[in-house]
């Protein structure tokens, strides 16, 4: 059955081996008549640099994927996240948050026992126990906030979901996984990776989002938001992950293993693949 697919790296650092993995995952599951497309998300300015960029470009041609344009930058598309946020925070499901990374640190170190998601400690909620009035306040005084999503009330309006992995079946959704996230940072229109990507999903028609285990997890989040947001709900499929020699998932400071590194070394695009999938079957 042919599929919307696509890959959607950041241009935070050099392509490695288990990007080269998930890109050819995601051409192959689009299948024969399917659509295989590039996404890239640069929304992080602080880490973005135009020579990744290219380098995903280069290195994608290298491997041999062929993908269709234009290629969909999220830098270019602020206004687009910002209206569905103002949407989300309208509906009262939002609540600003003044909290700054110190302060959270202090708060959980005071909790005898702080609740702990897929990335570590939750957001101890000290910013949703504000009233409106003093949010109103801080707001118009001009302090810095970010936004972030009252999961719990969001799923009492969702009601339960369901979402569906090609891999593992049926999953009734969990959304309270990750506590209250932020769906933008304190930056001017910086929206956070949850929201941007089931917005670029729904938009790009994407009907099978694949990528890696790690973020499993993450689905039951964004299954909600795209609840939320009335968006249409594509299937997924997560697939192992290629891990260095310790059995650590692969980041972008595995210089290696970074694609432009083996291609020094003389590997050929067929035996990158080979790498690739052998190190994914361990």
């Amino acid at each position: 059955m042919p599929e919307v697919t696509r890959f959607a790296p950041s241009p935070t650092g050099w392509l490695h081996l288990g990007h080269a993995y998930a890109a050819w995952f995601a051409q192959e599951a689009a299948g024969a008549g399917g659509r295989f497309l590039l996404r890239i998300e640069d929304l992080d300015p602080g880490r973005v640099r135009p020579e990744y960029e290219a380098a995903i470009h280069e290195d994608l041609a290298w491997l041999g994927l062929a993908w269709e344009r234009p290629v969909l930058r999220q830098s270019e598309h602020l206004a687009f996240y910002r209206a569905a946020l103002d949407r989300l925070i309208g509906q009262g499901l939002c609540y600003p948050c003044f909290c700054s990374r110190s302060a959270i640190q202090v708060e959980l170190q005071r909790l005898a026992q702080a609740p702990h998601g897929p990335d570590g400690p939750l957001y101890p909620g000290t910013c949703r126990r504000h009233s409106t009035a003093e949010r109103q306040e801080r707001i118009a005084a001009g302090e810095p906030h970010a936004w972030r999503l009252d999961v719990a009330l969001a799923a009492r309006q969702s009601g339960p979901l369901v979402w569906t992995d090609l891999a593992a079946g049926s999953f009734a959704a969990e959304p309270g996984l990750y506590g209250d996230v932020l769906l933008s940072r304190k930056e001017i229109d910086a929206v956070a990776y949850h929201l941007s990507v089931v917005l670029d999903d729904a938009r790009q028609g994407i009907t099978l989002v694949t990528r890696g285990l790690d973020l499993l997890p993450a689905s039951h989040l964004q299954r909600l938001l795209q609840a939320l947001l009335d968006l249409p709900v594509p299937r997924w499929h997560h697939h192992r992950l290629v891990r260095d020699e310790t059995g650590r998932r692969l980041a972008k400071r595995s210089d290696a293993l970074a694609l432009r590194t083996l291609r020094e070394r003389g590997l050929s695009p067929e035996a990158v693949q080979r790498l690739a999938r052998a190190e994914a079957a361990v």
